[in-house]
């Protein structure tokens, strides 16, 4: 939701954004915890250059309320597709 906010603010709403997230749950003292979160994300934004959409995807990263949550490593490979 961040990075769909980040994309109409820039003026170029998203037409498609696909992401997979994958965890890794540790076992530590007293249960299990997230320990990391790993973001595969393939998105279409019509007229948005490269350079212009990993500003935006770092910015999202970097703001995302729920990422704020997570006291975790979160990483991101975001693919701008055709």
């Amino acid at each position: 939701m961040a990075l769909s906010l980040q994309l109409a603010q820039a003026g170029h709403p998203a037409d498609n954004l696909e992401t997979e997230c994958t965890i890794t749950l540790d076992k530590q003292e007293g249960g299990f915890a997230i320990t990391e979160s790993h973001l595969e994300l393939k998105a279409k934004v019509p007229g948005m250059t490269k350079e212009a959409f990993q500003t935006a995807t770092q910015a999202a990263k970097a703001g995302c309320p729920v990422s704020k949550l997570f006291n975790t490593n979160i990483t991101l490979n975001a693919v701008l597709e055709g």
